[in-house]
């Protein structure tokens, strides 16, 4: 199987912070949606979490030096979760991460790089 992480971009100012209660719970079960409807279809969730605020990151610039805070670049969208899934079908992968997008965000699925395919 290969391994592939699916990320969830939005605008977290306009996004979770404006959310009535009765909105983020219907949000979380679309979340469980998803990851009920991957196991049904034959992927494995292997990993993921939601992310606190990008406020909160600390980077470190290219090449070194004092981290500082806050995320790498100011973008109005950031990475606010993800999922790490095993699947050997791609596009029915893409055809799940449906669910998440309807919530409004953004979602990135990029293969991750295999221990076998690492330069020794």
């Amino acid at each position: 199987m290969t391994e592939y992480v699916v990320l969830i971009a939005g605008d977290e100012d306009n996004w979770w912070t404006d959310m009535t209660e009765e909105q983020r719970a219907h949000a979380y079960a679309e979340h469980g949606r998803f990851s009920t409807e991957l196991e049904r279809r034959g992927h494995t969730v292997t990993g993921g979490a939601e992310l606190h605020r990008s406020s909160e990151a600390r980077s470190i610039p290219t090449g070194g030096g004092r981290p500082t805070e806050g995320p790498f670049v100011e973008t109005t969208e950031q990475i606010g979760g993800f999922y790490m899934v095993e699947t050997d079908d791609l596009d029915d992968l893409l055809e799940c991460c449906q669910i998440l997008a309807k919530l409004g965000d953004g979602i990135e699925v990029r293969r991750t790089v295999a221990a076998d395919e690492r330069a020794s």
